[in-house]
């Protein structure tokens, strides 16, 4: 099964989406909560978090890049850019 499938995210999921979507989903299967069929559960489980290990290393290998820099850098005006990346000069 597609991972984005078993998650049940759209094309255009925020990372924010993606986490939220794989706790509500890990609490809903979790084995403690499904003493009647474990080994389902269980099942379901490993998937879930096969599919959200999947999606996150395409994000990060592919994607997006979530480093701490990157992001600061996404967010300065071009002068302050500038200035870091050329000293002012």
């Amino acid at each position: 099964m597609k991972a984005k499938t078993l998650l049940g995210l759209h094309d255009k999921a925020t990372l924010s989406e993606i986490k939220t979507r794989y706790k509500n989903l890990m609490k809903k299967w979790h084995p403690d909560k499904h003493k009647d069929d474990i080994e389902t559960a269980t099942k379901m489980s490993a998937d879930i978090n096969g599919a959200y290990s999947l999606i996150l290393q395409y994000c990060n290998n592919y994607e997006y890049r979530f480093d701490e820099e990157f992001l600061q850098d996404m967010t300065l005006t071009p002068q302050q850019w500038w200035e870091k990346r050329f000293g002012g000069r």
